[in-house]
């Protein structure tokens, strides 16, 4: 898992897989999950996260 914040586009990236993503949807405005082939969630998009949370920008990480 791997999880960044771009600050300049003001977007939380979570991401769980590396395998292609084949659809998404925005299951919550500014909320978008990306899935592949299967189904399986690949990433999480947060637009606008430093509206929906704090301090997204000390969050960098990977697992």
């Amino acid at each position: 898992m791997k999880i960044k914040y771009n600050k300049n586009d003001d977007v939380l990236l979570i991401n769980f897989s590396t395998d292609k993503i084949d659809e998404s949807s925005e299951e919550k405005p500014g909320i978008i999950f990306d899935y592949d082939k299967n189904g399986k969630i690949v990433s999480i998009e947060i637009i606008q996260a430093s509206k929906k949370m704090i301090n997204p920008d000390q969050i960098d990480i990977a697992i």
